[in-house]
This record gives structure tokens, sequence and C-alpha cells, in this order.
């Protein structure tokens, strides 16, 4: 029952109804990491959704993904994420390689785990759950987006403000 209550205050399950809940419930699995494990990896196939329980997980990028790079590019924490909060949506929509590294930031960290496959037929099984579960994610996604956007903006102008 303490899932199902946490479950109902996390972002992307906004206005989904308590039986539709009680479904995402039956398909988490939870899973708890200490501090500084490597929860996902950045370019690595991405099938699960992770919910935050308990703790703080970290999201990582390493330039050098894309290529050699210079001695300073080095891996960059680009957001902290706390308890109700998800990552992972990204491969629920594309399965994709992840396009960060998730760790944990606090002494221990516990998630909730929903494999894509699960959370796809419970879509399936209930159109109006698929649509309310994939505006949630859509609303998610476009917010991570504009934080993003804005990172860049002011990394841009930092860059080129006059230096005397």
């Amino acid at each position: 029952m303490q899932l199902l209550t946490f479950l109902r205050q996390a972002d992307i399950f906004y206005g989904i109804p308590k039986e539709h809940l009680q479904k995402v419930a039956e398909v988490c699995h939870e899973c708890v990491f200490k501090k500084g494990e490597i929860i996902v990896k950045e370019n690595t196939p991405s099938d699960e959704l992770y919910i935050i329980t308990e703790g703080i997980v970290e999201i990582v990028i390493d330039p050098s993904m894309l290529g050699p790079s210079p001695l300073s590019a080095q891996p960059a924490i680009i957001a902290n994420l706390w308890p109700g909060q998800t990552f992972g949506e990204i491969g629920l929509v594309d399965r994709g390689m992840r396009s960060a590294s998730a760790r944990t930031a606090s002494e221990e960290a516990r998630l909730q785990a929903i494999k894509r496959e699960d959370l796809m037929n419970l879509c399936e099984s209930d159109h109006y759950f698929g649509y309310l579960l994939m505006r949630n994610i859509a609303s998610d996604l476009a917010f991570k987006i504009r934080n993003t956007d804005l990172m860049l903006r002011e990394q841009l102008l930092w860059e080129a403000r006059p230096r005397t």
C-alpha cells in the first residue's frame, strides 16, 4: 500500500486513477544502490524506467562519448533528481541508447524499476491509462528539454562574454 501512495505522488502518474496505479505497483521491483554506484550507464540499451523513492540520483553526461575531447572535457553532473522524480523515460518511447548515466549521490538510493515491456503491456491493455501515462511522460520530457535548453544558453552566454 505504501508503494501505491508513493506512485500517486510521482509526476508521471499525475491524474492516473488508483485502479491503474495498482497495476503499475504490481510490475514494479525495488532496487537499492549505495553512494557512487552507477545505476545506468550512458550509451547502453534502455529498457527500464526508474522512480526514485528515497535518496538522490545524479544525472551525468560524458562529452567523450562524442569522440576525442580536450583534456578539460570531463563528465559533468547535469541534474540531481529527488524522490518522486523519474529517469529512463526516453527509452520507453524510442528504445534507444541511454542519453546519460545515473549514479547514487546520497548514502543510499531506493528506486522502483519498471520494465518497458511491462509498462507497454499495461498501456495496450487499457488505452485510457496509456494515453494518460504518455501525456505525463511527454510533459516531463518537455520540462527536462526546456531546462537543458536554458543550461545550454547559459553556457553559450558565459563563453561569449567579453574577457578583460
